[in-house]
């Protein structure tokens, strides 16, 4: 029996989440296992009202979970960054999900952006450092409002922080075992600091990996190859910052936000797990938002709670409707409601 907790959110977080569910509870009974639920209200909405987001009595709740299934968060009628950092950033940072997980991969031909890529040329997996970085929230305003202000944002950067994600990056490329190559993405020309640590850091941990094939690219040069060569790539690790703009990048060449699920894990912890392409609120309570990338996310929490069988069988499932039922991948052009989405991936289990 798996403990879930599901923070519905806002905007259409709600809409995906309740599709992701019912496809698990259709996998549950294919795959012989139990699930238990229960909601937290994290919402904007919820602070409008009360002031409240996540506090540490909900934290200590959160730690009995086996896992978190997140629909999204961020309320128009509430200044951006409050709910974010307060319970996006919250989570992460008190739950130490100090991995944030993108798997970036076509489905179909059709969806894809970039000319004459197909599927098998766009297979790779971020590894973004997720509790450290610029995302720290470290620095200072001097002269705040005058003339001559200076704001200061610190990139805080550990040993130990950086040789965990690292490390876990190597133990991923192996077990992928596709091409077993891992790709430092920093900046080590200019960011001369973080990135001398982060260099020293794998190419000692990669010592130990003497299967594992390892290269560098500067960030910016990473962008470039994601669009004129995706299928260089296998495993990629890099900071917080960086690791935030490269898998919205991803997101693109792999069909869009409609299909980009992530996890944010804590390898002996509580993991969260979400579709990574906000609340859109435009499209609230219409039925037409792709409930896909909040259905890959629930595979992804299933694989990592230890159900392999049903995590693939869901994304086989979800590979086939995109191949053979969609029209789109975008919000009311799918050709399918919301809801009716949901039913075919459950159709094709």
């Amino acid at each position: 029996m798996y403990k879930i907790a599901v923070i519905p959110g806002d905007g259409t977080g709600p809409e995906v989440v309740r599709e992701g569910l019912k496809v698990l509870d259709a996998a549950a009974k294919k795959f012989n296992f139990k699930f238990e639920t229960k909601e937290f209200d994290f919402s904007g909405k919820r602070y409008l009202k009360t002031g409240k987001l996540v506090d540490d009595a909900d934290v200590a709740e959160l730690k009995k979970y086996h896992a978190i299934y997140l629909g999204a968060v961020g309320d128009p009628d509430v200044k951006p960054g409050i709910i974010e950092t307060g319970v996006l950033l919250k989570l992460r940072f008190a739950l130490d999900q100090y991995i944030n997980l993108r798997p970036v991969k076509l489905y179909s031909s059709a969806f894809c952006p970039l000319k004459d890529k197909k599927p098998e040329d766009i297979d790779f997996v971020v590894v973004r450092e997720n509790s450290e970085g610029l995302y720290k929230g470290m620095g200072e305003f001097q002269k705040k409002g005058a003339k001559d202000e200076v704001a200061i944002q610190i990139s805080y950067n550990t040993r130990a922080g950086v040789e965990r994600c690292v490390r876990y990056a190597f133990e991923l490329t192996r077990k992928r075992n596709r091409r077993k190559q891992l790709t430092l993405c920093g900046k080590t020309n200019v960011l001369t600091y973080a990135w001398d640590l982060w260099q020293r850091t794998f190419n000692e941990v990669a010592k130990e990996y003497p299967d594992v094939k390892i290269d560098y690219a500067h960030v910016d040069a990473t962008t470039m190859w994601f669009v004129k060569n995706p299928e260089w790539f296998d495993v990629i690790v890099t900071d917080n910052m960086f690791g935030d703009i490269i898998t919205d990048l991803g997101a693109m060449i792999q069909g869009g936000m409609g299909i980009a699920a992530g996890g944010n894990i804590n390898p002996a912890g509580v993991s969260m797990f979400e579709p990574i392409g906000g609340s859109a609120p435009k499209y609230t309570g219409k039925n037409v938002i792709n409930p896909l990338a909040a259905i890959c996310a629930a595979g992804m929490m299933m694989d990592s709670l230890g159900e392999a069988q049903a995590a693939k069988a869901i994304e086989d499932a979800v590979i086939k409707i995109v191949q053979t039922k969609l029209k789109s991948l975008a919000a009311g052009k799918m050709g399918y409601s919301t809801t009716e989405v949901g039913d075919l991936v459950v159709a094709n289990l």
